[in-house]
């Protein structure tokens, strides 16, 4: 697996969700860059990434959590 660089040099270290197991389902990926939080889709790790500010992040969870 290959940790790709936020752009200004530091490397991204991405944490699986903790709904995806090794025997089964793997899903997302999350990295937290400096000013921005990634997520990837874990089976397609050199896919396309999704980059969110932390306020975007926090509503998107909030959300999340309440459905």
């Amino acid at each position: 697996m290959t940790n790709p660089s936020t752009g200004n040099g530091s490397v991204l270290h991405w944490f699986k969700s903790s709904y995806s197991t090794n025997d089964g389902p793997e899903c997302v990926e999350v990295a937290f860059a400096p000013e921005t939080i990634q997520v990837r889709d874990s089976k397609r790790v050199q896919g396309p990434q999704l980059a969110f500010s932390a306020h975007q992040w926090v509503a998107f969870v909030s959300y999340a959590a309440d459905h």
